[in-house]
């Protein structure tokens, strides 16, 4: 089925260079207008962007910095990408609102959920931004809880691969594709796709998650029509 209203999880590197790298203005733009084709088709769309481009906890965990900071500064990152993809989407005619977890008044407004439900109801992409608010939790836990809290009919998480395997295909020849997962399983078997608490929240929430190639722009179109693309968590 055509969902009506659609939470769009997609990465930071999705947004930087063709390293994965900084905020890249071709990578943003060519985002934007991938999401516009949701958007066009009639589609309450939420999206919630991730940081990776400029930090990832990762990268620095063995250097001595603590986690509190680094999520810190991983959650002002993701700020930075939805002001990028803000002016973006609006330099394609589209209204807008950014949203926040943290409290910047002069960038964005602070997240309410009724408050962005109605702008999803007047026709806005809101994006939300800033995670979770607090420290140890991925963008992807935000994604599903905002796509929780605004009741969205779905969870589209925008990948570099065309949905779900039991192995990494890029690293593994044999891996094997997965068209339907359950959440159980998903849990089970530890699925690197999303974090445990994402597929815990979208299970207590009865949220359908697709994963999906982000890279083919087909696939944005496929989505607005309701059709499957990649692999479906539900």
């Amino acid at each position: 089925m055509k969902p009506k209203r659609i939470l769009l999880k997609i990465t930071g590197e999705s947004l930087g260079d063709k390293n994965g790298e900084g905020v890249d203005p071709k990578s943003v733009m060519n985002m934007a207008k991938k999401i516009k084709i949701l958007h066009d088709a009639g589609i309450e769309t939420a999206i919630v962007p991730g940081g990776g481009n400029i930090f990832r906890w990762k990268f620095v965990r063995d250097s001595g910095m603590t986690r509190v900071p680094a999520d810190q500064m991983g959650m002002m990152a993701t700020i930075i990408n939805g002001l990028a993809l803000q002016d973006a989407l609006e330099r394609l005619g589209k209204y807008t609102r950014l949203m926040t977890t943290i409290e910047m008044p002069q960038i964005a407004e602070f997240y309410i959920v009724r408050r962005a439900k109605r702008h999803l109801e007047k026709g806005r992409i809101v994006i939300f931004s800033g995670g979770t608010g607090t420290p140890f939790f991925t963008t992807d836990s935000a994604s599903a809880l905002k796509a929780s809290e605004i009741e969205a009919d779905l969870l589209a998480k925008a990948s570099t691969i065309n949905g779900i395997y039991d192995k990494d295909p890029r690293k593994f020849s044999d891996a094997k594709f997965l068209k339907n997962v359950s959440y159980h399983e998903a849990l089970e078997k530890k699925l690197a796709v999303m974090d445990l608490t994402a597929f815990t929240i979208c299970e207590e929430n009865k949220i359908p998650i697709m994963i999906f190639d982000a890279e083919n722009e087909e696939n944005f179109a496929h989505l607005a029509k309701g059709e499957d693309v990649g692999s479906i968590v539900s």
